[in-house]
């Protein structure tokens, strides 16, 4: 389908670059954009030539929450279906196949911040700052601290709900919030050559070890190594584990065939 507020650039290297398109308005989610940006995610677990989604915001923001300017004039029902669509890329992340690696400059506030704490993988600038910052416009993240309290715990994701504070990404980084950060001026190539890096993985392996890792998350401990083993059992079934492990012996690189 055709996109209005994201861009999707796909390259060589099997990693499909997924860019949140409305800067003027710090890439802040209209109704439009939560819709494309899901289907987008969808669309793109589905193409083979992609193993890893880099997703960013365009500007000097990667995403400053939902746009306001829809929020008035709702009824009960018609809030709970507009913020459901909202949150709805969140949760996909969760059910893609593929990785996805959120790029993070500048402002990631309120879905953002959500976005970035669904994401599998962040790299960040080291200007970069995020907050749950609804609760100082009366009102509160409540769906996006859903996922930013898996990264950081239900103490410190309570203070960031209630206080509303923009932190650092030397503090998101030691939170868990994100996994590395680098200069403002290399973000772009840098996230670009990570992602790259990833997408030179076995992608049915990482695909089965993603999947299984959110189906299993809420299981108990004993429930959850019987289901990972037997991720394990059937990864151990397909050609590309047997061709990875012949290419470890014949010291060479191995070649997918994703099967």
């Amino acid at each position: 389908m055709e996109f209005e507020q994201i861009i999707i650039k796909t390259g060589e290297n099997h990693v499909a670059t997924l860019t949140l398109n409305r800067p003027e308005s710090m890439n802040t989610f209209s109704s439009q954009m939560a819709f494309e940006l899901n289907q987008a995610f969808i669309d793109l677990d589905s193409d083979p030539s992609v193993r890893v989604i880099l997703l960013k915001g365009a500007g000097r923001a990667f995403c400053a929450g939902i746009d306001v300017t829809e929020l008035a004039g709702k009824t009960a029902i018609e809030y709970r279906e507009w913020i459901e669509k909202m949150e709805q890329p969140l949760v996909t992340i969760s059910k893609l196949k593929k990785p996805v690696i959120a790029q993070l400059q500048g402002v990631a506030a309120a879905n953002g911040m959500g976005l970035i704490a669904a994401a599998d993988l962040v790299i960040a600038a080291d200007n970069a700052k995020l907050g749950l910052t609804a609760i100082n416009v009366g009102l509160n993240c409540i769906g996006p601290v859903i996922p930013v309290a898996r990264c950081v715990g239900r103490k410190k994701a309570l203070e960031l709900l209630f206080f509303g504070n923009l932190i650092k990404a030397t503090e998101a980084l030691s939170l868990g919030l994100i996994n590395k950060i680098v200069p403002k001026e290399d973000l772009e190539s840098q996230a670009l050559q990570w992602a790259a890096e990833l997408a030179k993985k076995s992608p049915i392996a990482l695909q089965i070890a993603k999947t299984a890792f959110y189906n299993s998350e809420d299981m108990s401990y004993e429930a959850q190594f019987a289901y990972m083993n037997e991720a394990f059992a059937r990864l151990c079934t397909t050609d590309d584990s047997k061709e990875g492990v012949k290419a470890f012996f014949e010291k060479r690189n191995p070649v997918w065939q994703e099967k």
